[in-house]
């Protein structure tokens, strides 16, 4: 389908199992999965993603929006999407205030879903 190159980040191990088949499934290129925010953070430097895939809600002391934040600087070239499971995180004001280029329920995650949000 698209070939993108995707990192998945979600501290859910058995989600980031089952997205990066799907998503694999679905044409993209799943470079890289992780759990945390400083194994997002390096594996982004390492593989260079054309799409990241940030759960809203990560545990430690960076959520995904933060995580966000610091992608959006050091990685300007990658297009950040938030999911996660709450799909009315959405309407959040600090999700559309993110540099991101938009949000994606997880049961709504689709590949077209995603590729409707890539420049």
């Amino acid at each position: 389908m698209t070939g993108h190159r995707v990192l998945l980040v979600d501290d859910h191990a058995q989600f980031r199992a089952s997205a990066s088949a799907w998503l694999s499934r679905e044409g993209f290129t799943v470079v890289g999965a992780a759990g945390s925010s400083a194994d997002a953070l390096d594996q982004a430097r390492r593989l260079d993603p054309e799409v990241v895939l940030l759960d809203l809600n990560l545990p430690g002391a960076e959520d995904g929006l933060q995580l966000a934040e610091e992608l959006a600087e050091t990685h300007p070239g990658s297009t950040l999407i938030i999911i996660s499971s709450d799909a009315d995180a959405a309407s959040d004001p600090r999700v559309t205030a993110a540099p991101v280029a938009g949000f994606i329920a997880k049961q709504d995650l689709a590949g077209d879903a995603i590729t409707a949000l890539l420049p």
